[in-house]
């Protein structure tokens, strides 16, 4: 690429070539180890952008599930939730009928949260260990999201918490993404009803009301997982929110599954999860 290089990322300069890339993973969490993407945070300008290349999928990737054994239980708990959410990104909009992806991402889902579930009080099972490596590889590889509508906003929003706040990546989603269900209910009712029922077992009440205590048990899991879920827990308040919100607009991005959330809507969004 000819220029500064931070213009990939900010203005969307496109790579002519990249040297080939091998990858040993160490966290099972981003899908880096089998995608084109990639994520940077510049400390100078407190910006973390995005960008992706089919030039820089790994040529090779090493998957060994007892490189992971050593990491700390937040990183652990980072990594389910991350990949877990990588799937509801492409799979929580609006039916249509894709079928293939729609059962693997439940798969997916079902299996990230069982072993997620297991993995803190037993970091040494290799087979929980496997299970949640293969998943999270699966989870952002691009197959489940070939042909759908996906939404990314929960992402998008998050960066500015790990920009100007030190979040960790998957704290700002566990933050978020309770916030997005919630605003954009009506466009994601049915599919929340459905995620409901396959990935949390619940069966009971009308689609709204199983839909409504799908976000709670997804707020339940990462808390189960040792991750705060408010705004406020992490000394972030009313004040802050207009910074937040404010790189949406400032990147030109429309963002969700329908292209309606700007930062105004981001603003509101955040505001839920005070």
């Amino acid at each position: 690429f000819e220029g500064d290089p931070w213009d990939i990322l900010s203005k969307g300069g496109q790579i002519k070539s990249a040297l080939p890339l091998g990858t040993v993973l160490t966290l099972a969490a981003t899908g880096s180890e089998m995608n084109e993407r990639s994520v940077i945070s510049r400390v100078s300008t407190r910006e973390k952008l995005n960008f992706a290349s089919p030039l820089i999928f790994p040529k090779f990737s090493v998957l060994d599930p007892e490189v992971t054994y050593s990491l700390p239980a937040r990183q652990v708990a980072n990594g389910v939730v991350d990949s877990f959410i990588h799937v509801v990104e492409q799979y929580l909009t609006y039916p249509v009928n894709a079928k293939v992806q729609d059962a693997f991402s439940e798969g997916l889902m079902r299996v990230i949260h069982e072993e997620g579930l297991k993995v803190l009080d037993q970091p040494n099972d290799y087979d929980i260990r496997a299970n949640l490596m293969w998943a999270a590889t699966n989870a952002l590889n691009v197959w489940i999201g070939q042909g759908v509508p996906q939404d990314w906003s929960s992402h998008r929003m998050g960066y500015s918490l790990t920009a100007q706040f030190g979040l960790d990546h998957a704290q700002t989603l566990a933050i978020l993404l309770p916030g997005v269900m919630t605003y954009m209910f009506k466009e994601k009712q049915v599919k929340l009803a459905r995620m409901g029922e396959v990935v949390f077992g619940i069966t009971e009440g009308s689609e709204e009301e199983r839909a409504h205590k799908t976000i709670a048990a997804c707020e339940d899991f990462f808390r189960r997982m040792g991750l705060k879920t408010r705004l406020d827990e992490c000394g972030i308040t009313e004040k802050d929110l207009d910074a937040l919100a404010a790189p949406v607009d400032k990147q030109g991005w429309k963002l969700g599954e329908h292209h309606n959330i700007d930062s105004k809507v981001a603003r509101e969004i955040m505001a839920l999860r005070l």
